[in-house]
């Protein structure tokens, strides 16, 4: 009896009939917080749903409520991820040297992370803008002010000024360093060494000593 190598030959050249590789739970978790990252992102979270994501992913609902509970589950992990993310490469940054550099490696790891992870800032700024009181973003900008406040102290009292007064400017600085950020999200000009620059030339010099061309002191120059 002769055989049909038709119907063999293919299966053996279309993935899709010989049946794609499962994704272990570890993997389909990674790919619904990537999908729900970009969601949120470009939509928010309310303008993201359950089912999206599922559809996306070519899942059913249930599977993510399996992983997550639901959407406040994922978008709790991704703000998660992105809080410790942005603050590890702030306080990363802050290795030391003259407090001008200081300055400088704080300004540059913040546009550094919205230029890296644009989807990340986004998320953070969107449903938790910076000028709230409470809230993600507010909650971290709180946590980076705490690092540079010590090294605000230390300045300060070494310099014979107040070091109480350290937590009121480690506040101002870094938010002015924050919301100069969010602008420059959609902004990205000038370029990143500029914004760097100016930022610390007014948190250094302040109005009355601002100089018109500001430089920058520490190695980086991009």
């Amino acid at each position: 009896m002769a055989t049909d190598d038709s119907s063999t030959k293919d299966r053996a050249s279309n993935p899709t009939r010989r049946g794609r590789r499962r994704m272990t739970g570890k993997e389909r978790r990674e790919q619904l917080l990537d999908i729900g990252r970009a969601l949120f992102a470009e939509r928010g979270f309310e303008g993201t749903s359950v089912e999206e994501i599922a559809a996306k992913a070519g899942v059913s609902k249930p599977v993510v409520y399996e992983h997550f509970g639901g959407k406040e589950g994922l978008y709790a992990v991704v703000v998660d991820r992105e809080m410790r993310r942005l603050l590890d490469m702030v306080t990363g940054a802050l290795t030391g040297g003259h407090p001008r550099e200081l300055l400088e490696q704080a300004a540059f790891a913040l546009l550094d992370y919205i230029e890296q992870y644009t989807d990340g800032f986004r998320i953070l700024v969107r449903d938790s803008p910076v000028a709230q009181s409470t809230g993600t973003f507010a909650s971290l900008i709180s946590d980076i002010a705490t690092q540079v406040e010590d090294i605000l102290g230390l300045e300060f009292k070494a310099r014979g000024f107040d070091p109480k007064l350290a937590p009121l400017y480690a506040q101002a600085l870094v938010g002015m360093v924050a919301l100069t950020g969010q602008w420059w999200l959609n902004a990205r000009k000038p370029n990143k060494s500029e914004v760097a620059a100016h930022l610390v030339n007014l948190a250094w010099h302040g109005l009355d000593g601002l100089e018109p061309r500001p430089r920058l002191i520490g190695h980086r120059r991009s």
